[in-house]
């Protein structure tokens, strides 16, 4: 045999359809919510698995009494099958899905939002390129009163600021901490300096109630509306500020939550104009699933 056709007969190719059981797997961590979310028996499920195990020689799956977890060599493959699929979908749509041009506005604020809207929108050019998406950044409230004169499409905000309705789809929720330098003294401070967003910023207004509520001595050092003005001045350990834990990175630090009171909570919501259309669904589509593996 030659060489070329021993490499045909050697590399066998992966079925979408099994690929597609395994991810589902790997998310839910049992066979059998994965069978309701596929539409199929979990015995069928562990049958595609394990031809998948012997096709490859690996073990996909550690199997638990209540649940699966994925081996090493599991983790690895989950990462090949969600680009794999999402190959497959975007080929798919490239040549069955009519083509969809157009323009559409997204508005989002300065924190989480904006760190993962590059990948987002990078995924969508690729199924949609003939739909240009302008992107705007700003306050909650500049966004929502854009989005409702008809300005933007659709906008993710931070939700419970002082004053808003709640709208949309809440898409992700997260702690918010105090956070300061790592080996800096503005914690140790007192009054305590904080730096916060202006006016009718829900992460503002849960820093001062949660001071107030203790009874620690504050001064309101820095203020600026975006993230990076509130990062500067904790970078240059000028204040502590209330940030996304999800956000913190050295040389940045929480601070020990016994030093300083809890904030709680804090969400994002997903706002669409009414009538959106099948393109700015599924940039929908994309920013709620980018925010399911966040």
């Amino acid at each position: 045999m030659t060489q070329a056709a021993l490499s045909n007969t050697a590399t066998p190719l992966l079925d979408t359809d099994v690929l597609r059981t395994f991810v589902a797997i790997a998310e839910c961590g049992s066979f059998t919510r994965a069978a309701r979310q596929v539409f199929r028996t979990p015995s069928a499920l562990s049958m595609q698995i394990k031809r998948l195990e012997e096709t490859l020689g690996q073990a996909l799956f550690v199997r638990e009494a209540r649940q699966v977890r994925l081996t090493p060599e599991g983790e690895v493959l989950l990462g090949y099958g969600r680009r794999l699929l999402s190959l497959n979908e975007e080929a798919v749509t490239q040549f069955l899905a009519p083509t969809v041009a157009g323009r559409l506005g997204f508005g989002t604020t300065d924190d989480v939002g904006s760190r993962i809207l590059p990948g987002v929108l990078a995924q969508f050019a690729r199924s949609h390129p003939a739909v240009q998406v302008d992107v705007v950044v700003g306050s909650s409230r500049e966004m929502l009163a854009r989005l409702d004169a008809g300005e933007l499409d659709l906008v993710l905000v931070t939700a419970g600021n002082p004053g808003q309705e709640a709208r949309g789809e809440i898409v992700h929720s997260e702690p918010l901490v105090w956070v300061g330098r790592e080996g800096g003294v503005a914690a140790q401070r007192s009054p305590l300096p904080v730096a916060l967003a202006h006016q009718g910023c829900a992460w503002r207004g849960m820093a001062l109630e949660a001071l107030n509520r203790a009874g620690i001595r504050f001064r309101i050092a820095y203020t600026c509306e975006h993230c990076a003005g509130q990062e500067a001045a904790m970078l240059a350990d000028l204040a502590v500020s209330p940030f996304p834990q999800s956000l913190v990175r050295p040389p940045l630090r929480r601070i020990d939550p016994d030093q300083l009171p809890a904030l709680g909570e804090y969400q994002l919501t997903l706002v669409k104009r009414t009538g959106l259309n099948q393109a700015g669904e599924t940039l929908v589509g994309h920013v709620m699933a980018a925010f399911r593996h966040y």
